[in-house]
């Protein structure tokens, strides 16, 4: 994006054309090249998302290393569907776990019945009458009162998610009864009698509660993984998708960058010599980002080489614009860098690169020795 957009700002300067028509053309460049830079932008907030569900993803899949090879067995063998279709079939189950639930709690509610119906349920059918009675102390001993017809009316209002917490409510109102009261009193035998009856008909129940509960353990880890999948594949679409509108972008770069290079001016001998000689004043790391320059659109230049030859009457205008703009921006932060870091070189990686550098200095001023030797047409 850089190279596209220098050139661009100095238009007007390789521009042999009317000056009119060259700021109506930089405008025209500018604002193409604004409009990239807006889908650009949008395209970076998509990788970040893409790469903070990857690192999310991998995060749990170490937390739960033991059963990844059972999940991703479950993987391969089953068909991905969208979310949308996940997030349905999650609905249609839970409907049908709400209905096996009710069902429960009806037989739940018979077993109720059974027990408030005894001669001995009347002192749990309704609240304690603390103050009638002259119980002081009740809230100090029981913390949580609790009865039948409280029972019943959150029953009713359907604020019990599961038959457990019927269950656990029942016991607290006998077991209310039994703290509270001595235990040779009749209403803590009355209590502890109705609790043993209680007891006794849930154990009945009891295997169709557990066995409820496990099939909505399995559903919901199944429905999880499902959802995992789903959005796996949405994931994976989405960096596919977001792969080929970079691609797309790029080649429009490349296509504008030409454009913007048949109406500069081309570049002369001159210059070509001058850029040469500053190629070989750059740093070995800066040498080998202009060597990458080159061998974009030159698929035959091995910019790694331990030696190469490079010729500058070779390259294409679109190369030498971008080797220009680059060598510029790069000398000047070289000598930035050298002014505030010249006493903090690294003489032995020094040695190395100096070395690397000077190989290919030589091999480019090899080339144009070779070319100022040959006899003119």
């Amino acid at each position: 994006m850089e190279a596209m957009d220098a050139p661009i700002s100095n238009f007007t300067a390789v521009h042999a054309g009317n000056p009119e028509s060259d700021v109506a053309e930089v405008e025209s460049f500018r604002l193409r090249v604004d409009d990239i830079f807006q889908k650009v932008d949008k395209l970076e907030e998509r990788v970040n998302e893409i790469e903070q569900f990857y690192l999310n993803a991998s995060k749990k899949e170490g937390s739960n290393s033991k059963g990844s090879s059972t999940l991703k067995d479950k993987e391969k063998e089953r068909h991905v569907p969208s979310i949308r279709k996940q997030q349905q079939e999650a609905s249609r189950r839970e409907k049908a776990a709400e209905k096996r639930m009710e069902e429960l709690i009806r037989q739940f509610g018979t077993i109720l019945r059974n027990i408030t119906q005894h001669k001995w349920a009347w002192p749990f059918m309704q609240p304690v009458d603390v103050k009638g009675l002259g119980l002081d102390d009740y809230y100090e001993v029981i913390d949580k009162p609790m009865d039948f017809s409280t029972i019943k009316k959150q029953m009713e209002a359907k604020e019990y998610k599961n038959v457990r917490e019927i269950c656990t409510d029942v016991r607290l109102v006998f077991k209310n009864a039994m703290k509270y009261n001595d235990e040779r009193s009749d209403v803590h035998v009355m209590a502890k009698t109705l609790l043993a009856k209680f007891e006794e008909k849930w154990l009945q129940l009891l295997p169709k509660v557990t066995e409820e509960e496990k099939r909505r353990e399995e559903e919901e880890a199944e429905a999880q993984l499902d959802m995992q999948l789903a959005q796996d594949a949405a994931h994976a679409k989405m960096a596919r998708d977001t792969s080929n509108e970079l691609y797309e972008v790029d080649v429009h770069l490349d296509e504008l960058r030409e454009m913007l290079v048949q109406k500069c001016r081309k570049t002369s001998t001159e210059e070509k010599r001058k850029l040469g000689a500053a190629l070989t004043r750059l740093s070995p790391e800066d040498l080998g980002k202009a060597l990458e320059i080159v061998a974009q659109s030159n698929t035959g230049f091995q910019a790694t080489a331990e030696e190469v030859e490079l010729d500058m009457d070779a390259q294409s205008e679109s190369t030498l614009w971008r080797l220009k703009f680059f060598v510029k921006d790069a000398l000047k932060s070289q000598g930035n860098n050298n002014n505030n870091d010249n006493n903090k070189i690294n003489n032995n990686s020094g040695t190395n690169n100096n070395k690397r550098k000077r190989e290919i200095c030589d091999a480019i001023a090899k080339t144009a020795k070779k070319k100022k030797q040959k006899p003119s047409a």
